[in-house]
């Protein structure tokens, strides 16, 4: 059964993701709470309401659940602990179940090869002796992460054709924290599905975006994908492969690393709306934000038909300040986040230029 119209939704985490779901929510006749240690954040800038506290405080995520119909969230390090404790009085989506897998890359990437879905090789590292263990088996070169936390290229170190040894304190370097050595992958093209599913088990998946990365960060996502069309749903399919293993409500994320013979390598899952889904707002009638809406809320899925090619970019920094200029092109959407201060590596918001009618 369907929320109705009025209730109102829970949003864990007050940044972009979730300002741009209670706008979402607004138009779909919703009201939402944000819980958000910071005041005054981009999300409760457009919400009904804000409760000022951290994410695992015991009252506020009381209060969260008295408050709201069902919660979901805009970002994936949301503690378990606190998504269960609420699941215990108000349906919460996606599941708790998808934060645990989506946390920490070992997780993740056992969960994926466990379904079927191939993934670049990865080690497990908790000592220097591990990593020189790892880097051998890879040749020498490999990509270093922190196994939980960490986005947008932080908490990551590359290595490239290195002798094998002599890496005594990196661990201590990385923070001492639980780390994954994950192998090179000769990718083509990076690309990413954006998929929904709603409480009766239908699926929805978008058109895969290209995307380019820079700094770790992305940069721009781009429609159609230069992929063929077996690859594009070969990676429709692995999405919804993911969403029904996790009994999945909601949007998920899912990048992919393009081979020269079209194949597919996940990258990694995201289960949320996801930074590569924004061009939705303009190139569809459905966009990623109200089709997470819809889903949690028990409506029916929109039609994530294209409408539009498109090319997303992100604003970042000082990036800001091409706003006048970007305003006076025909055929663009802007989206502001509402932050006051543009520092290096920060999202201000994203732009996307729409191309030729499909």
């Amino acid at each position: 059964m369907s929320l109705p119209a009025g209730s109102t939704i829970g949003i864990i985490g007050g940044g972009q993701l979730g300002r741009m779901l209670a706008i979402a929510a607004a138009r779909l006749g919703y009201r939402t709470v944000v819980l958000e240690p910071q005041a005054d954040c981009p999300a409760a800038q457009v919400a009904n309401r804000q409760i000022v506290a951290a994410y695992d405080d015991q009252a506020a995520l009381a209060e969260l659940a008295s408050a709201s119909a069902v919660v979901t969230y805009e970002f994936e390090n949301v503690p378990v602990a606190a998504a269960t404790a609420l699941a215990a009085s108000v349906p919460v989506y996606p599941p708790a179940r998808a934060l645990e897998v989506a946390q920490d890359r070992v997780s993740e990437k056992t969960f994926l090869n466990g379904i079927g879905i191939a993934t670049a090789d990865f080690r497990s590292v908790d000592s220097d002796d591990e990593l020189t263990a790892g880097l051998k088996a890879f040749g020498g070169s490999g990509i270093l992460k922190t196994r939980r936390m960490g986005y947008d290229g932080k908490g990551q170190r590359v290595f490239r054709n290195m002798e094998t040894g002599g890496f005594a304190g990196t661990c201590k370097a990385m923070g001492n924290v639980p780390l994954i050595l994950e192998s090179f992958v000769p990718f083509e093209r990076e690309i990413s599905v954006i998929s929904a599913r709603g409480l009766d088990g239908t699926i929805a998946a978008y058109d895969p975006a290209e995307n380019v990365h820079r700094d770790g960060i992305l940069h721009t996502s781009t429609l159609p994908a230069a992929v063929p069309p077996r690859t594009a749903e070969a990676a429709r399919a692995a999405a919804g492969k993911i969403l029904s293993a996790l009994d999945y409500v909601g949007v998920i994320g899912v990048e992919f690393f393009v081979l020269a013979d079209g194949s597919l390598l996940a990258n990694e899952i995201a289960p949320r709306v996801h930074n590569s889904g924004h061009w939705t707002e303009a190139a569809c009638v459905v966009s990623q934000f109200e089709q997470h809406i819809r889903a949690v809320a028990g409506l029916p899925l929109g039609n994530p038909r294209r409408h539009s090619d498109c090319v997303m970019e992100n604003l970042i920094g000082d990036d800001v300040l091409r706003v006048p200029a970007l305003l006076a092109e025909p055929d663009l959407m802007l989206h502001l986040y509402g932050k006051a201060e543009a520092r290096p590596g920060r999202k201000m918001g994203h732009f996307t230029r729409i191309g030729g009618r499909q």
